[in-house]
């Protein structure tokens, strides 16, 4: 008499199988339902917000920047500032009025930022500010640069990074001028108005 033993058959499509392990997680607890949803609707909150949160966050680096200016030697931006400003004016305007306009022209656009209000004119000054602000890289060259070395300074770093505040304020002027040639659909987003039937 022959015995023989079962041999497990395939699992059929549909039925439930096994869990294999998960190699790359190594035994990760994964995140609760409750814990997905509420980062869920905080990435929602922070998406709907990003412009706003984007234009007040330039608006307060300004506003601060530019209240500095108004007390003596708080500024460790001030004489760099004084001294390019200076050469463009050639020397036509007193330090102390060239510190004061800065001071205010700075305060102006981090409130028009922080605000809101008259945002368009504020982003043009702004734009403006800046050309002036990296014309000191062309304008006082051995204080932006080290000697016989492309890299920049300490001040040459200061101002650099301010790469990245223009490209905060590209798209939150991207999205203001481009208000004018777009709708709301029912849902909320947005739609060209020269397609829209």
């Amino acid at each position: 008499m022959r015995s023989h033993t079962a041999e497990p058959s395939p699992p059929q499509p549909g039925t439930a199988s096994e869990p294999s392990p998960d190699p790359a997680g190594f035994g990760r607890v994964r995140p609760s339902t409750a814990a997905v949803r509420t980062l869920r609707r905080l990435a929602d909150h922070v998406n709907t917000r990003a412009l706003v949160l984007l234009r007040v966050t330039v608006g307060i680096v300004f506003l601060g920047f530019g209240v500095l200016k108004l007390f003596p030697s708080a500024s460790p931006a001030e004489q760099l500032a004084v001294d390019a400003a200076v050469k463009m004016t050639l020397g036509l305007v007193p330090e102390t009025g060239l510190l004061l306009s800065l001071a205010a022209l700075e305060t102006a656009i981090g409130i028009g930022l922080i605000t809101g209000l008259l945002l368009r004119p504020t982003l043009i000054a702004f734009f403006l500010h800046m050309g002036g602000v990296f014309s000191t890289l062309f304008l006082l060259p051995d204080a932006m640069w080290q000697p016989h070395s492309p890299a920049p300074t300490m001040e040459g770093q200061y101002v650099v990074k301010n790469v990245t505040l223009v490209a905060v304020c590209l798209v939150v002027a991207a999205d203001e001028w481009g208000r004018g040639s777009r709708s709301r659909r029912p849902d909320g987003t947005d739609r060209d108005r020269t397609t829209a039937g």
